[in-house]
This record gives structure tokens, sequence and C-alpha cells, in this order.
């Protein structure tokens, strides 16, 4: 591709590399300059204008921009059509954007005419909601780097997690000081958080703070049938060894993993009970806020594994806005 001056009587076929108005005549950036238009600017007085010729084997921006978006695009995901160099993809249902970093690393290291950007890794996302942009930055792009671009993405490093458990029981332990309003405004947070995944509470029970009470939720709870279990303790957890890990345990369930590097959220208990998951919720998953919980929560819904290495790399960006209402502020005073 050649980008630079040329008489305006000799662009006509060539690429307006910007917009030039005169008065009867226009030309508009990035489209084909017809001859009578040529000619038209020429007569005003424009005697140079700055355009484009491609060369042989010169892919231009949007079929450059379409092919690469349809290579990236996995399970869940569609391009839409390319327009100035852009191809959008967007999600075909409510999930979890799941990417390859290394892989977009890949493709955006062949070319700096090639950009492609997605949201982050494990975004939830809604139907129709835009996960990645492809974007050919001048009006064409050769041949070879663009193979190389498609070659790098031979297997697609994006796509959708569709939701898929729907079915949610929650436990809520009482202790002497706990309102009852408090444990309703838990339940109505939690079915907001559950309603864009098109998921809901099917079950709840209330029980006492006690290791034995909750080992009978759980389990009571997996009889009935629900996909997951979520466990608001009225107090924090502060050990594997406290009443809701207990619990869990004394079901038959297994604790995977206590604690995460995400704030708020610390305080997460993930586990399962046979194939079921069991979330004990942090106390900040009382609030509408982002929290740790939302990490783990979505992931679940949408049936991927959230193992040890996944919950370790949530560090870096895991530090999120206080909530400053929750049991144990950052800047220091009492528990709540």
């Amino acid at each position: 591709m050649r980008f630079g001056p040329v008489a305006t009587r000799d662009s006509a076929g060539l690429i307006a590399a910007h917009t030039v108005r005169a008065e009867g005549a226009s030309l508009k950036k990035g489209q084909p300059i017809a001859a009578e238009e040529a000619l038209r600017l020429a007569q005003s007085g424009i005697a140079e204008i700055l355009a484009v010729r491609l060369d042989p084997g010169d892919v231009g921006e949007d079929e450059a921009a379409a092919r690469l978006a349809a290579q990236l695009a996995g399970e869940g995901l569609r391009p839409e059509p390319a327009f100035t160099g852009r191809c959008n993809l967007v999600a075909e249902a409510a999930g979890v954007f799941v990417v390859d970093p290394t892989g977009i690393d890949a493709v955006n290291a062949v070319d700096e005419a090639i950009t492609v950007a997605t949201l982050p890794a494990f975004r939830p996302v809604a139907a129709g909601e835009m996960v990645a942009t492809v974007k050919i930055i001048p009006y064409a792009v050769a041949a070879s780097p663009l193979g190389q671009a498609l070659a790098s993405a031979v297997a697609p490093p994006m796509r959708l997690a569709p939701y898929r458990l729907k079915r949610i029981g929650v436990v809520s332990t009482l202790l002497p000081g706990l309102k009852s309003s408090t444990v309703a405004k838990t339940l109505r947070v939690l079915g907001e958080r559950l309603a864009p995944a098109g998921a809901g509470i099917v079950a709840e029970t209330r029980v006492r703070h006690e290791a034995g009470a909750v080992a009978a939720a759980i389990a009571g709870l997996v009889a009935e049938g629900v996909e997951l279990v979520v466990v608001f303790g009225a107090s924090a957890i502060a050990d594997r060894r406290d009443v809701i890990p207990a619990g869990l345990e004394a079901a038959g369930g297994r604790v995977e993993r206590f604690g995460m590097p995400v704030d708020p959220g610390n305080l997460l208990l993930l586990g399962a009970l046979g194939s079921v998951p069991v979330i004990g919720a942090p106390g900040c998953a009382r609030s509408p806020k982002e929290n740790g919980f939302d990490f783990v929560l979505h992931r679940l819904l949408a049936g991927l594994p959230v193992t040890r290495a996944d919950i370790v790399r949530l560090g870096v960006g895991g530090l999120l806005t206080e909530i400053p209402l929750r049991g144990q502020p950052r800047s220091g005073g009492e528990v709540l």
C-alpha cells in the first residue's frame, strides 16, 4: 500500500486518505475516489490530495478485518459486518467471556497494522454485547502479515461459555443479633446477581450457626436438586476448621479452597458436595457492589471449573473498590 500526495486529476480509483470538501464535490475518508468527484475537486482549485494506492495482493481494510474476526470467533461469538476497517464480535447469548491472552498477543505481534482488543477474561456478558473488536489501522494490509495473523488464530482464542446452572439453593446461618431484614436483603441482592444469568433461588433455608445444622441444610438442598449451593454465614469464615467448612465436610463434601487474593472477597470458601458446587460466601457478598464473590459465582454458573491456579491468578486486578460497611474495612476500624 502506498500513501501520499497525488494530483487530484489523477486520483480516480484511488482511496481518499482524508475527507475533502469543496463547492459541488466531496470525498469521504476511506472511500474509492470517483472520476467525476476527482474532476470537480480539481476544477474547484484543489490541485493535490492525500490518497492511498493498493499494491497487488493487498487486502482491503474491511475484508481483512472480517476475515480475521471470523477466524478469532470461537463458540458462541458472532462477527458483525465490517466497516471502516473494524469488525466487532458479539456474544450470541448471556454467559462468561473466555479468552486466551497468549493467542491475542500472538495476533497483535504480527504487524502494527493489525489490532485486536477484547474484554478482560471471564467477564460476564449479555446477549448481543461486544466482547472484542478487530481494527485494521491503514486502509489495507499486505497479504503476508494477514496470513500470519490468521495462522496465529488457527485455534480460536476466544469463546463464550453460556450460563448453564439455573437452580440455586441458599443456606443462611443465624446468630443472636443478626436481623431477619439482613437475611432478606442478602437474598434479594443474590437474586439480582443471578438474574442476568437466567438463574434464581429455588430453595433457601435458615439454620443455627453450627456445623451439624449446616451439614444437614447443604445435604437437604442437594437432595432437592439444586445445582449450586451458596452459604451465607452469620459470622465470617475464619479458618478451614470453622463452622461452614466443617459443616460441608460433615455432609460428605470437600473444601477445595479457602481464601483468595481478591479484596473485598478474601474470605470466600469454595467446595462441593458430589458434583454440586458449594460457595461459602464472604461477608461482602451481602452488598450489590462488585467483589470477589462475583468472580467465582459467574464462572460456576457458566459451568467453568474454578481451580486453585485460577484463584491464584485473580490477585492482579483483585484490588476492588472498598465496600465501606463490610465487616473489616481495609483502612482499619472495628469489626461490624
